[in-house]
C-alpha cells in the first residue's frame, strides 16, 4: 500500500441498496432485520420526497405499500407493514399462495391443495418434511399424499385430501401448524454517520437522498482538486507550446541538461492568451 488512495467507509450507491435488498444482522446489543422492496415503489418514493421534502409519511407508504418478497406469497393483512414503516418495528404475516385441484390418481379422483408460492425465507424441502411429521403424529389429519411436483416452470407441490374431507379445513390447519404462515419481524435498525438508528420509512429515504448528495459532492470536489493539482503541469505545457522555438534553441545551446533546466527557470516566459 502506497498511502496514494485513501480507504473508503461506505461504497457510493446508485439506488437504496439497504431498502430494495433487505438486510439482516446481529451485532453487540442491536440487530437489524429490514425487508425487500419493489426497486420501482422505491426510487419513485425516493423522487416524491426530493421534490416535496415535507412529504407526508402517509403519501410515500401510499407509494411503497408493502414489502415485495422474491419468493412472492401473500401478505396477510396491511395493518403491521404500515406500523413497520411509521415507527420502523412492525409485524408482516406472509401466506403460502395456494388453489384447489381435482387430481386423478388411477381411477381415484381426490381433492387437492397445490401451493404455488411460499413465504420469504421458507424453505420448501423442509416444509414438505414438517408436514409429513405432522401427518405421521397425526396432529394434521386429511392428508393423503404429499408430492413435490415443482420443475423449472416454477414451484407446485400438491397435497392430496382424503375422501370426505374438508379442504379448507386442512388448509386452515396448515397455515396454523407449518411454515406456510409465517411472519417477518421489521426492525429498520441502521448505520447513519456511523450511529445506529431505528429509522422509519421516510428516515430511512432522507438518509438515502443524503447520502447521495455527498458522493455527487465529493466526487466533484475530488475532480477539482485532481485537476488544480496538475494546473501548474497544463500551464507549463501551455508556455512551452507558445514559445517552443526559443525552448528548443535554448536546450540545444546549454552544455548539461542541469544547465537548460536553470536557464528556462530562470527566465519570464510568456504564453499566448
Amino acid at each position: 500500500y502506497d498511502n496514494e488512495h485513501t480507504e473508503p467507509t461506505v461504497f457510493p450507491s446508485a439506488f437504496p441498496n439497504l431498502l430494495v435488498n433487505g438486510g439482516t444482522g446481529i451485532a453487540v446489543g442491536m440487530a437489524t432485520n429490514i425487508p425487500p422492496h419493489n426497486l420501482a415503489d422505491t426510487l419513485e418514493a425516493c423522487l416524491a420526497l426530493l421534490h416535496q421534502p415535507d412529504i407526508d409519511i402517509e403519501n410515500l407508504i401510499d407509494i411503497i405499500k408493502a414489502p415485495d418478497f422474491p419468493t412472492a406469497g401473500i401478505i396477510y393483512g396491511i395493518a403491521g407493514v404500515r406500523e413497520g414503516y411509521r415507527t420502523g418495528r412492525g409485524r408482516v404475516v406472509m401466506r403460502a399462495r395456494t388453489h384447489f385441484e381435482t387430481v386423478t390418481n388411477g381411477r381415484n379422483e381426490r381433492e387437492a391443495i397445490v401451493i404455488d408460492e411460499l413465504p420469504y425465507q421458507v424453505n420448501k424441502a423442509r416444509l414438505c418434511e414438517r408436514i409429513g411429521e405432522l401427518v405421521r403424529e397425526k396432529r394434521l389429519e386429511g392428508i393423503a399424499e404429499i408430492r413435490d411436483e415443482s420443475d423449472k416452470t416454477g414451484m407446485r407441490v400438491v397435497i392430496e385430501i382424503k375422501r370426505g374431507e374438508n379442504a379448507e379445513v386442512i388448509l386452515n390447519n396448515l397455515y396454523k401448524e407449518t411454515a406456510m404462515q409465517d411472519s417477518f419481524g421489521m426492525n429498520m435498525v441502521a448505520l447513519v454517520e456511523g450511529q445506529p438508528r431505528l429509522l422509519n420509512l421516510k428516515q430511512m429515504l432522507e438518509a438515502f437522498l443524503s447520502h447521495r448528495r455527498e458522493v455527487i459532492t465529493r466526487r466533484t470536489q475530488f475532480e477539482l482538486n485532481k485537476a488544480r493539482e496538475r494546473g501548474h503541469v497544463l500551464e507549463g505545457l501551455a508556455v512551452a507550446l507558445s514559445n517552443v522555438d526559443a525552448v528548443i534553441a535554448l536546450i540545444k545551446a546549454a552544455p548539461t541538461p542541469s544547465d537548460a533546466r536553470r536557464q528556462l527557470m530562470a527566465q519570464a516566459w510568456r504564453s499566448e492568451e
